[in-house]
């Protein structure tokens, strides 16, 4: 009887040994400064037995530690995927206990985020099919990690989303959105959108398991992480065809949509403007729906009340929807998103926003005269050509300025924007823009150049009515002999003429 007690111990004593190493490690891997010391101790080799072990908790437990790990760097992934362990981990995927499913789904999660080959090594294992088995589980805690680590094997490439979308996860991921739990309904709406985004036959495969017409009335949820996977999903899947663009109007999206554009979130306002943005880019009718619903108004408060990234879909929705027609175009303007844009255009720091910008301003201004004059009158053509002369302005950034500004000018008619224009760029002596402007006066005569500077008709006048009181007034004040009247200053920036400018009259002796 002591012998049978004594081995009884032995055991129970190696038994919670296991458990409180896993669990310890497990606690240890919270602190990122630990993992290191942690992976070069060895502990890996350590916790992959215990992923089989007869005991579930010692199994969840060495499963918790290996996802924090893995959770940390590409390097850490990697070494487990190097050790063997993803065949252990699908093994606990097949298994019964939903505890040990969990655990181990978080693991493959963990290591499938960080890159594609990692996202391939899990395919490789053979833990596609035990996932998506994951989504048919009564246990919501488990469809979520299932639905989790599917979209991160997905997200990478489109082999991977086709990889998964074959094993049939699709319609059991448009179930899941269906469910009373918040987090798997946003699980598996990212995950959805992590299909989708790929290649139009991605999407459509989407939109073929009905999932539009089930997460189209969730635009309008109180959860506003909820909102923006269901605004991810819709942008991923009406950017790629007209078709199906059409697919996401025709769920009664617009005008609810317009209302996030206010929301407090703000991953909810920018995937809002991108849904908006997304379709009216494909064709002059779906642009016209955005117009007719709303959504200039909306797009332009939207671009007046953020800054950054957040204002780029706004931006290109509204060059979007400028470009199609002259009609289309005037209605931007008339809904006052100039301003906005010419704010955007100064002040905002990064260059692609820039970009964006001074695109939408481009096809806003090329349709005709009246366009162009309203964009040039807000002062932008300078601004224009400031960017494209700056040398710290990206290569992108200065060729969307210089067709924009031809795109501008080319239908301008109203020259005293192009006076403004030249009046603003001075150039300091020595720089760049002095040099242009330099050598475009050489390649004029003289009296052009001055018959084109600003204030030259005062100037002319002036000389005029001084000749003038000379002759009437002959031992009046004369001018010195062998001294000419001063010329009129140079223009600092002018254009070429038109047409051959008349006689300049001359001043009589």
């Amino acid at each position: 009887m002591a012998t049978t007690r004594m081995i009884l111990q032995v055991l129970e004593t190696y038994q919670k040994s296991r458990i409180t190493f896993a669990q310890t490690v497990a606690e240890f891997s919270n602190n990122a400064t630990n993992v290191e010391v942690l992976h070069n101790a060895g502990c890996m080799q350590l916790l992959r037995p215990l992923l089989l072990d007869s005991v579930p908790n010692i199994q969840q437990a060495a499963a918790l530690a290996l996802s924090r790990l893995a959770g940390y760097s590409e390097e850490l992934s990697e070494a487990i995927v190097h050790e063997n362990i993803l065949i252990q981990l699908v093994y606990s995927l097949r298994e019964q206990n939903r505890y040990n499913k969990r655990a181990a789904a978080s693991v493959l999660r963990a290591i499938a985020k960080h890159s594609a080959p990692l996202a391939q090594a899990c395919v490789d294992a053979g833990a596609v099919q035990p996932l998506v088995l994951c989504l048919e589980e009564f246990d919501p805690a488990v469809k979520e990690v299932g639905a989790w680590a599917i979209g991160h094997i997905a997200r990478h490439t489109p082999e991977l989303a086709q990889t998964v979308v074959d094993a049939g996860v699709v319609p059991l991921l448009v179930l899941c959105v269906q469910e009373p739990e918040l987090s798997l309904r946003r699980c598996a709406a990212a995950t959805l959108s992590d299909i989708a985004k790929h290649t139009p036959e991605l999407a459509q495969g989407v939109v073929d398991a009905g999932t539009v017409p089930f997460i189209a009335p969730l635009i309008i949820h109180t959860d506003a992480k909820l909102k923006r996977e269901v605004c991810a999903v819709l942008f991923q899947i009406a950017k790629h065809t007209t078709d199906l663009a059409e697919v996401v109007v025709a769920a009664d999206v617009f005008p609810r949509i317009f209302t996030l554009l206010k929301d407090t979130d703000p991953m909810v306002r920018r995937n809002a403007a991108s849904v908006a943005r997304e379709v009216c880019k494909h064709s002059p009718e779906l642009a016209q729906l955005i117009v007719a619903t709303g959504g200039v108004a909306a797009l332009v408060d939207n671009v007046s009340e953020v800054q950054g990234n957040e204002r780029l879909p706004g931006i290109m929705a509204l060059g979007y929807i400028a470009a199609f027609t002259e009609a289309l175009a005037l209605t931007v303007i008339a809904s006052n998103g100039l301003p906005p844009l010419l704010d955007a255009l100064k002040n905002e720091i990064e260059d692609h926003i820039k970009s964006a910008t001074a695109w939408t301003l481009g096809q806003i201004g090329r349709h005709t005269p009246n366009h162009a004059k309203a964009v040039a009158e807000t002062g932008v053509l300078p601004q224009l050509v400031l960017l494209f002369i700056s040398k710290v302005s990206s290569e992108d950034l200065q060729t969307k300025c210089k067709k924009a500004f031809k795109s501008i000018v080319d239908r301008l008619t109203y020259f005293p924007a192009l006076d403004s224009l030249f009046q603003q760029l001075q150039g300091e002596p020595g720089s760049e823009l002095r040099e242009y402007i330099d050598t475009l006066n050489k390649a004029y005569p003289i009296e052009i150049v001055h018959y084109y500077s600003p204030g030259y008709s005062e100037i002319l006048l002036q000389k005029l009515t001084g000749a003038k009181a000379t002759k009437e007034n002959p031992v009046g004040k004369q001018t010195p002999p062998g001294k000419q009247p001063t010329p009129p200053p140079v223009l600092k920036s002018p254009a070429p003429p038109k047409s051959p400018p008349a006689k300049s009259p001359k001043a009589k002796p």
